[in-house]
């Protein structure tokens, strides 16, 4: 296992290609969501979200790190896991969940970055990890709450007496 500078390297370099998955998910389905909502969630946070692939590429670089293309630590490049995420997902609804689950995943490795930076008198990492917490945490709010009303929305259709509750069921078992 790596150890000291190139861990720190390595792990800046997941977290630049991790990220940078996210903002180009956010900058695609900002094209081709169908649902204005999902566009607008988009377009209100691709400024945030390529700032804060800015300041990693930066610090990447002042790292020494390795920039560009190239795999993560599961060894599937960011084109390609791009790739298979999008091929995936056949709905808006869809897309926003998967984009959720990259944004927490993002906001997981900047909460670290952030604790880290803190306890290790790492000023750039600290402020990294947290503005990056800060953002992805927002827009895992405001995407939470579109996933939950594009979830009734299209659950609405469903035949409300086609099945009883399971408190029902329980109470109408023999004893």
């Amino acid at each position: 296992m790596e150890r000291g500078t190139r861990f720190l390297r390595s792990q800046v370099n997941n977290a630049v290609m991790q990220h940078r998955a996210f903002l180009n998910a956010l900058e695609a389905h900002e094209d081709q969501a169908d649902d204005d909502r999902l566009r607008d969630l988009c377009s209100r946070h691709v400024p945030q979200m390529r700032e804060h692939q800015r300041m990693l590429e930066e610090y990447q670089s002042q790292l020494g790190a390795e920039t560009g293309t190239g795999t993560n630590t599961f060894g599937v490049s960011p084109a390609a896991a791009r790739d298979l995420a999008d091929s995936a997902r056949e709905s808006d609804f869809r897309r926003l969940v998967a984009d959720i689950a990259m944004a927490r995943q993002a906001e997981d490795t900047f909460k670290t970055f952030r604790e880290a930076g803190k306890m290790m008198g790492y000023r750039t990492l600290h402020e990294i990890g947290e503005i990056g917490e800060r953002r992805h945490d927002a827009y895992v709010m405001e995407a939470n709450r579109l996933a939950q009303h594009m979830f009734v929305e299209n659950v609405q259709d469903v035949d409300r007496v086609a099945r009883p509750s399971a408190a029902s069921e329980l109470d109408a078992s023999p004893s």
